[in-house]
């Protein structure tokens, strides 16, 4: 039984697109000989397809989609994503649902049962949940369906904790083969995770158990693909590419282990950064961007994902020296973008800063030099930047990081300006971890710029550590709080932090919630990011002691 795994990337609501994309994967599968090809999660409308679910004519437009793909399931055994109404009177008006097609007939659909409803997931806003399990029969053999959520029940996530388990109510079916049809989002290190979840319910089933997942991002999630396929035994036996689509074909009556890919974590990482800019830009017609680079490793970090994601030739980085700005800064950033081969304009804010200055001092007389001054010059940058997207149609990438976004340690209309934020959900530990690794070859960020103390050059010998601690510490606290949900005391006894440091890093990252609010989407590659899943009140009164 030879089975076609599927892993495309749809843009979401592009309909007659994905559908498209579907039918080119039947006519390839039946070309390979294959019997059964299996699709990703919500595969025709792309997930999450979000508020346009509400749209009657984006439903219509759905189910003819299904039509077509059903007229093109010629001698093959089809599961597809879509979402259908419910036509019962009560509950949510839709069913997150995997269509099962053979050879131009509709057989059925299995609805998903266990609908997320925490971090990024809103799957309850728009869905009804369907407690039956069911297996369809196919030449002898009884295949069941699970869709995404479904296999996580048993897993060890205090979020996933549900009142039923949808594998051991499939385990009461005996089924053959468990068919997943997928939309599993990327973070760090997730893939160990989601192989040992679905080990664990292929051994629990006694039967293969097949993972279709969508690849691709769609605006502030990336999804990694890697499709897998486990052995009754629950041993990864196949897996497709990750961050690109792919397929690969398997038979599970004569299993043949193929390709395993394993990868570095900081490789998916970066994998998965240079992803999310390219469909960013690729899914909403765009080709260029503008960076801001300042000779920091924050920007050169940025510089590297632009280009390979959207190639050099698109690319367009500005040093806007101020006053502060060091000799070496400005060599540092030559140097990288000589590197890329990315074109580098000089623009000197100098003479601006200073009107603005002259401009201000009737009001600022007798007041000292403080942030208001520092901050005139990121926004100069930022105007600048905003100029040239307009004009020239680039779309700035705001270069700020995740351990900054925290800390409030970025300028509102200044480095927060930007049509997306490709470092808003990496740590700054991570961010030289990631340089590093860019470098891993040969150097091509600059070790000098690695080496710098962190600073924003908005005054004399400015270093962030002149007001936040380490970056360790303030990461470490970033974690704890943000992606771990620990208490205060927690986080003291868990890496040994002085109680008053971890309480002032704490009101710090919920007095910048409202500069967070303000700020571009960004990539989540975390199991917290700021940008996607995180939900805080700016005005509230709470701290977790």
């Amino acid at each position: 039984m030879l089975i076609y795994i599927a892993q495309l990337n749809p843009k979401v609501g592009a309909l007659s697109h994905n559908t498209e994309k579907i039918i080119h994967a039947l006519n390839r599968a039946r070309l390979e000989k294959a019997e059964i090809v299996i699709f990703p999660e919500s595969a025709i409308s792309g997930y999450p397809p979000e508020d346009l679910l509400l749209y009657n004519n984006f439903i219509d437009q759905m189910e003819k989609e299904l039509e077509k793909i059903i007229e093109a399931s010629q001698n093959l055994f089809v599961v597809v994503g879509t979402i259908r109404r419910n036509t019962e009177i009560r509950g949510k008006p839709l069913f997150n649902s995997a269509a099962v097609i053979y050879d131009k007939k509709l057989l059925g659909y299995k609805d998903k049962t266990l609908l997320p409803t925490y971090d990024v997931f809103v799957e309850k806003r728009y869905f009804e949940s369907s407690h039956i399990q069911k297996v369809f029969e196919y030449k002898g053999k009884k295949i069941a369906i699970a869709i995404c959520e479904d296999v996580w029940a048993n897993s060890d996530d205090e979020l996933k904790k549900y009142k039923q388990d949808p594998v051991e109510d499939i385990k009461k079916l005996n089924p053959d083969l468990l068919i997943n049809i997928s939309a599993s989002p990327y973070y760090y290190q997730k893939k160990d995770l989601r192989i040992k979840v679905l080990s664990k319910v292929a051994k629990t089933l006694r039967c293969p158990h097949i993972m279709c997942n969508q690849v691709g991002a769609n605006d502030q999630l990336v999804f990694d693909g890697h499709s897998m396929c486990f052995d009754k035994e629950g041993v990864l036996i196949a897996e497709a590419k990750g961050f690109v689509e792919d397929h690969f074909l398997i038979d599970i009556e004569k299993p043949n282990p193929q390709s395993i890919f394993k990868t570095d974590p900081l490789s998916e990482l970066y994998s998965a950064l240079v992803l999310g800019v390219k469909d960013y830009f690729r899914k909403l017609n765009l080709s260029k961007a503008c960076i801001g680079l300042s000779g920091g490793i924050d920007s050169a970090l940025v510089l590297c994902i632009a280009a390979d994601a959207l190639g050099p030739h698109n690319v367009f980085a500005l040093n806007m020296p101020s006053r502060y700005s060091s000799l070496s800064s400005f060599e540092d950033s030559n140097k990288i973008a000589a590197n890329l081969r990315v074109e580098m304009l000089d623009i000197p804010i100098d003479h601006m800063y200073q009107q603005y200055l002259d401009l201000l001092s009737p009001l600022f007389a007798g007041k000292s030099f403080d942030t208001t001054e520092e901050n005139l010059q990121a926004r100069i940058r930022g105007m600048i930047l905003m100029a040239i997207s307009n004009k020239l149609d680039y779309i700035v990438l705001s270069t700020g990081n995740k351990s900054e976004m925290a800390m409030g340690y970025v300028t509102l209309y200044g480095d927060m300006c930007g049509g997306l934020g490709v470092l808003t959900d990496v740590s700054k530990t991570l961010v030289y971890a990631l340089a590093k690794w860019i470098n891993r070859k040969k150097e091509i960020i600059p070790q000098s710029i690695i080496k710098k103390a962190p600073s924003a050059e908005l005054k004399a010998d400015q270093k962030d550590q002149d007001v936040l601690p380490e970056y360790s510490i303030v990461d470490k606290v970033l974690e704890g709080y943000v992606e771990d949900h620990l208490s205060i005391e927690e986080i003291v006894k868990k890496y040994n932090l002085d109680i008053t440091l971890v309480t002032e890093l704490v009101e710090r990252i919920h007095r910048a919630e409202y500069k967070r609010r303000q700020g571009p989407p960004g990539i989540r590659v975390s199991k917290k990011a700021f940008t996607k899943g995180r939900y805080f009140p700016i005005v509230q009164g709470w701290i977790s002691e």
